[in-house]
């Protein structure tokens, strides 16, 4: 891909965030922390906030449409369908450098590599979020350096992986896991192909 479709892409799928982000009345909340390695540089040119909010949106308002029709989200199945409606939510998101992803991963899933998103569920008990003007989702940690080495390899933008990956990591935070099983895995690239394909961004699968 030449450098003028580069930059056209990546305005259509900006123009398709900013029409997300202004035209939702959403009040779900996003927090975006780096670690000090992590310069603001990058922070500015990759992971805005508008953008990532209306990933955010995108994904929960295709899975609030699921819930309507009887999906079950396995973290929160104790939670009745119209609370989990009304209740603002709140993810965290963590960017970090391949050191401490390296770290990060070894400690949560015993694997010696930096991964490109590890998900913590805030896995709270339902009387507990029943108290709370939010819902928590949980964190999500993202390693720049293996998403920035991800897309060059599979020939995407950047901004479309990290969406990708934003995603996959909220369904993940939700309680779906792709290394289940093969039922599992389908169903979860079908949420995330379906979510994509709304903010115009292709099958990251292809």
């Amino acid at each position: 891909m030449n450098q003028d479709s580069n930059h056209d892409a990546n305005n259509n799928v900006d123009d398709n965030f900013n029409n997300s982000f202004n035209s939702s009345e959403s009040l779900d909340t996003l927090d975006i922390s780096a670690s000090d390695n992590i310069d603001d540089e990058v922070l500015d040119n990759f992971y805005h906030r508008e953008q990532l909010l209306s990933v955010m949106m995108a994904t929960l308002d295709y899975i609030n449409e699921q819930v309507k029709n009887g999906l079950i989200l396995p973290y929160f199945d104790d939670i009745d369908t119209e609370q989990w409606q009304e209740k603002i939510k709140a993810l965290d998101i963590y960017i970090t450098d391949e050191d401490e992803g390296r770290e990060l991963n070894s400690e949560a899933r015993q694997k010696n590599y930096a991964t490109n998103i590890l998900s913590y569920p805030s896995d709270l008990p339902v009387a507990i979020i029943g108290l709370m003007p939010t819902l928590p989702l949980g964190e999500l940690i993202i390693c720049h350096a293996v998403m920035i080495r991800e897309a060059a390899e599979q020939n995407k933008e950047a901004v479309q992986h990290i969406s990708h990956l934003l995603i996959h990591g909220i369904l993940h935070l939700l309680g779906f896991d792709h290394e289940l099983g093969q039922a599992e895995q389908d169903e979860m690239e079908r949420f995330e192909i379906e979510i994509l394909a709304g903010l115009n961004i292709p099958n990251p699968y292809f």
